[in-house]
């Protein structure tokens, strides 16, 4: 709910450090679209039509054999079409970050997995108040038909670890399917997407969406969980590997624990924030962040 003109809660709530005003455009924040792409040929035909014209489209390619490009280029030829510097998921969706223009970037998989009708309410949570909107496959409302046993455990394991070790009351780790306001890419300190060396990065990899959460956690960040249902792939193998990306996952909660002070201080934005409250009396997960001149 909106308050004096700004969408964060609280009495006369300051303006943060390099925060765009989000309630300026009358006709709602404009939205993108980041789409990392690896051989997603048949799916880009059948999942690209399903995102509203409206959007902004970036789809970030990671060296693919297939017609994926040609497809985007054919299908939604307004899109922005980059090939990524590295390797990996986190350098593509560091890529199109760094080339959205909206004032929302939703990470979004080319598989199929992910419904374009849930984008909504991913926005109508941001413009509810939070800076951060993480989509969930296992609280009321939530589902999936795709993940397995194995991966469930799992998931049900690292996110309980994630809680314990950042305080907080997440119901659904492992789900890439997220949204957030532009203006706090600074303090998610994510590595530079620039260098095309070759050298990989600490989040250049699936440990990106951990490394997303665990530092919009230690930053302070307003955190609501959006109910998902995430669908079956709709062609093709999936790149995931629950033994080794679990190992990954395990391996950057504890780095990120570890560095979690500076990770926060990554921006000097980053200072105004710290944790006051979280809210386990619900399935929406809130952080409080506290800027100068707000009182309880």
């Amino acid at each position: 709910m909106a308050n004096d003109g700004h969408w964060y809660r609280g009495h006369n709530r300051g303006r943060r450090p390099g925060e765009t005003d989000r309630s300026a455009d009358p006709d709602g924040p404009r939205i993108s679209v980041v789409i990392p792409v690896l051989n997603e040929e048949r799916n880009l035909r059948e999942v690209l039509p399903t995102i509203p014209d409206a959007y902004e489209v970036i789809v970030v390619d990671g060296g693919s054999t297939d017609r994926s490009m040609a497809v985007v280029a054919e299908l939604r030829p307004d899109a922005i079409r980059l090939r990524q510097t590295r390797w990996g998921k986190g350098n593509a969706l560091g890529c199109g970050f760094a080339a959205a223009t909206g004032d929302v970037i939703v990470m979004f998989d080319a598989d199929g997995s992910a419904d374009a009708r849930e984008i909504d309410a991913f926005v109508a949570t941001l413009l509810a108040g939070a800076d951060f909107a993480k989509g969930t496959r296992f609280a009321p409302g939530g589902g999936s038909v795709d993940i397995t046993a194995l991966r469930r455990a799992g998931n049900t394991g690292l996110t309980r670890l994630t809680n314990r070790l950042f305080g907080m009351h997440f119901t659904d780790l492992c789900y890439g399917y997220n949204a957030f306001w532009r203006d706090v890419l600074p303090l998610l300190g994510l590595p530079d997407h620039r260098p095309e060396d070759g050298n990989p990065r600490w989040g250049d990899g699936f440990e990106i969406e951990t490394v997303i959460t665990c530092r919009a956690a230690a930053a302070g960040l307003v955190i609501r969980e959006v109910p998902s249902h995430e669908k079956h792939r709709l062609h093709g193998p999936s790149n995931l590997h629950a033994w080794r990306d679990g190992r990954r996952v395990l391996r950057t909660l504890v780095q990120e624990w570890r560095d979690r002070d500076r990770s926060v201080r990554l921006s000097p934005a980053a200072t105004h924030f710290a944790p006051r409250r979280v809210d386990p009396g619900c399935s929406v997960v809130e952080l409080r962040s506290p800027v100068a001149g707000d009182a309880e």
